[in-house]
């Protein structure tokens, strides 16, 4: 089992209640530090959805609103749902200036369905976070027919290999279990088995997917902040956690100047619900 598989698992094992504020501690770093959606991959997948300007989207899960703003600044109808109350404040702030848009404090598992509503089901780095036995079934129910599935996926922001080994130095002295380095392959790995899983849960077909790499730059303290949105590193004692951050904080200080380039692979997945 991978690193991301067993995180999932323990995720599922927990209870509702625990799930919902499982994030909490983090959604401001979160909010401040994680990677929007790209837009072109956005605009590729409504093109292939074909989707009327009068449509309505359901989105699950929607954190702070990462990839709700995309769909709101078209002047998409919306209804959010959102279990944890931390996210659910920041993505009403975020999404303020958009009316159409409404949200929902409330996990998908308790949400009182509303059948055949929805020209699209929209779902952000979130779906596997939900047992398929909601996630894709709550989805198609609510789906029209002939609806579409939308799930976007931006996977882990990396260095290039040569400067993660610099950074490796910092983990193997403070937090060797951290070592973990995803690289292009195994993203695309990763990828691939989210598409299964849609193809999979027996509601939805023709899938159509894009990926493209995405780049971006940071300086020390937002590095800092995405890495404390990562289980791994909310998981870390303070003390081995403060001296790792030090440690990394010195060497994008005095080896990148201060700034550090990332890259991720961004994709979507696209399907159908099934007649």
């Amino acid at each position: 089992m991978n690193n991301w598989q067993a995180a999932i698992k323990n995720y599922h094992d927990r209870e509702l209640e625990t799930r919902k504020t499982w994030y909490s501690s983090v959604a401001a770093a979160y909010n401040h530090a994680r990677p929007m959606y790209a837009k072109s991959l956005i605009k590729q997948a409504l093109h292939l959805a074909q989707l009327p300007r009068d449509a309505t989207i359901l989105e699950i899960g929607c954190g702070p609103g990462n990839a709700t703003i995309s769909f709101a600044e078209r002047g998409y109808k919306m209804l959010c749902l959102e279990p944890n109350t931390d996210f659910y404040e920041f993505a009403c702030q975020n999404c303020r200036l958009y009316p159409q848009v409404k949200f929902l404090n409330v996990a998908l598992e308790e949400w009182q369905i509303q059948p055949g509503k929805f020209d699209l089901v929209l779902g952000a780095n979130v779906f596997h976070w939900i047992p398929a036995q909601y996630s894709y079934a709550k989805s198609a129910i609510a789906l029209k027919p002939e609806g579409h599935l939308l799930l976007l996926w931006n996977l882990t922001p990396e260095p290039e290999y040569e400067d993660y080994q610099k950074l490796a130095e910092v983990y193997q002295e403070y937090a060797p279990s951290l070592m973990r380095y995803e690289g292009r392959e195994n993203q695309e790995m990763i990828l691939r088995s989210f598409g299964r899983n849609v193809i999979n849960s027996g509601y939805f077909h023709n899938l159509q997917t894009e990926t493209i790499i995405c780049h971006t730059r940071y300086d020390g303290n937002k590095y800092l902040t995405l890495l404390d949105t990562f289980t791994p590193c909310r998981n870390l004692d303070p003390e081995t956690k403060k001296l790792l951050y030090k440690g990394l904080r010195a060497k994008i200080d005095n080896e990148f100047g201060g700034h550090i380039s990332l890259s991720y692979a961004s994709a979507f997945h696209l399907a159908q619900k099934k007649p």
